[in-house]
């Protein structure tokens, strides 16, 4: 399996700066042809490493109220369900969740409403203290870099490198550092679906 080229991460830099570029364009740019991008565009969703195309929406020309930053300590082992309570909810951009369980998210919410919309969101028995502060600006620019590949075996935890393969089971693509540890997950993964 082959890790990143720089035309790899040229065509990565060029979707940051725009998802809707067309690959025609792209293919141009980085001396390809339109169907060879779309080519490694899917083998790049494929590996997980692109997972969507999204829309970088400016919310404060919305009439939706303040951008806010909240800071949530969580009780002990508590981070990741008071994190799926907050992610669905309409007026959070943002939630990152720390080593120390502890929740950073960005939001928008009207005057006099922040402790409101926060008392609704928050499981307030699995939280043991929280601030929020206003934003006077945000920039988000996520980049590639020079960075490398770095897969997992699903069977054994190794590094998967060129000599890696993979297998799509049921939709799901998997990622093996090599045929033995392939041969061994697939034989359980059949074993487990017969028996279900």
């Amino acid at each position: 399996m082959r890790g990143l080229d720089d035309t790899d991460r040229e065509i990565l830099r060029l979707l940051l700066e725009d998802g809707r570029r067309p690959y025609r364009e792209i293919a141009s740019e980085v001396e390809l042809s339109a169907p060879a991008v779309s080519d490694r565009v899917e083998r790049l969703r494929e590996l997980g490493l692109l997972r969507r195309f999204t829309v970088d929406l400016d919310r404060r020309l919305l009439q939706e109220g303040q951008p806010i930053i909240v800071t949530v300590d969580c009780e002990p082992g508590s981070s990741t369900h008071v994190q799926e309570q907050l992610v669905p909810r309409d007026f959070v951009d943002h939630v990152f969740r720390t080593a120390d369980d502890r929740l950073v998210c960005t939001a928008f919410a009207g005057e006099g409403k922040v402790g409101e919309l926060l008392s609704e969101a928050l499981p307030l028995d699995l939280v043991s203290d929280y601030n929020v502060g206003l934003l006077a600006d945000t920039a988000w620019q996520p980049n590639i870099g020079q960075a490398e590949l770095d897969l997992e075996c699903v069977e054994c935890g190794n590094s998967v490198t060129a000599e890696g393969t993979r297998e799509t089971l049921d939709g799901t693509t998997y990622h093996f550092c090599c045929p033995s540890c392939r041969d061994n997950f697939v034989q359980q993964y059949e074993e487990l679906s017969e028996g279900a």
